[in-house]
């Protein structure tokens, strides 16, 4: 194959793809049967059939059990808003993950004593295998579930101090930045870094997503004077929401 060709699967879908994105199959329509794409483009029934999974796999369409494929409702995205770091007083977790000051948004979460794993404890600059407080958490907006986050923090540093617990005792609720203050560890600076996905099966059956959707993932990170002292990944579904940053200029 020379460049700029393609496979007769992807020509397909992209046919199909640009039907759907103008309008000409709008959503709820039901998808060409696979004979008929076989016809309509002249190629054999895996071709026909490969297509099909390609538009799937993309979130465009979805299968219906014994009633065929449908063109699936396009989302309108909405944005996550990323601020830069700003020591806030009394900042929620919703606040620290979605710095939209319109967005009116609601949380549940559950903590527990874990063991650091390999990844975890690289970026925590701990050894696997320590004892760490793991945070996990579920955004909601207007009852919608916009995002999850998982926190993990050292114990090394928060142990045994009125802050152990990120959503209970006397500053409960609050940011990590104010948590951190209250036991004399001055955050002083934070980096997030974006990727992207395929989602996990449990990630998406809270998101609201089907097998194969792509989620955007920020690995985030908080220093005190070089040290992390709290790393999360928060997880935002990508076809209804797209990430934006705000970044003061000093």
């Amino acid at each position: 194959m020379t460049f700029g060709e393609q496979p007769a699967y992807l020509r397909v879908a992209g046919d199909l793809r640009k039907k759907i994105v103008d309008g000409s199959l709008p959503p709820r329509t039901r998808l060409p049967s696979q004979a008929r794409i076989r016809e309509q483009y002249g190629v054999s029934d895996t071709v026909a059939l490969e297509a099909r999974k390609v538009l799937m796999a993309e979130g465009l369409v979805e299968g219906r059990s014994g009633s065929g494929t449908y063109v699936r409702e396009r989302p309108v995205p909405r944005r996550v808003v990323r601020s830069g770091f700003r020591p806030s007083s009394g900042a929620t977790p919703f606040r620290q993950e979605q710095a939209d000051a319109v967005a009116r948004g609601t949380w549940e979460s559950r903590s527990e004593q874990t063991e650091a794993s390999r990844l975890v404890a690289e970026r925590l600059s701990i050894q696997p295998g320590e004892r760490v407080m793991c945070t996990k958490y579920l955004f909601r907006d207007a009852g919608e579930v916009m995002m999850l986050s998982t926190s993990w923090e050292p114990l090394v540093v928060t142990g045994r101090t009125p802050v152990m617990l990120p959503e209970e005792g006397p500053l409960g609720g609050m940011g990590v930045v104010e948590r951190m203050a209250a036991i004399d560890v001055i955050v002083d600076n934070v980096t997030e870094e974006v990727g992207a996905r395929p989602g996990l099966a449990e990630e998406l059956l809270l998101l609201g997503g089907v097998p194969g959707h792509v989620v955007i993932v920020i690995q985030r990170t908080y220093f005190a004077s070089g040290r992390p002292v709290e790393t999360a990944d928060v997880v935002v579904p990508a076809d209804r929401y797209r990430v934006a940053y705000h970044l003061p200029v000093k």
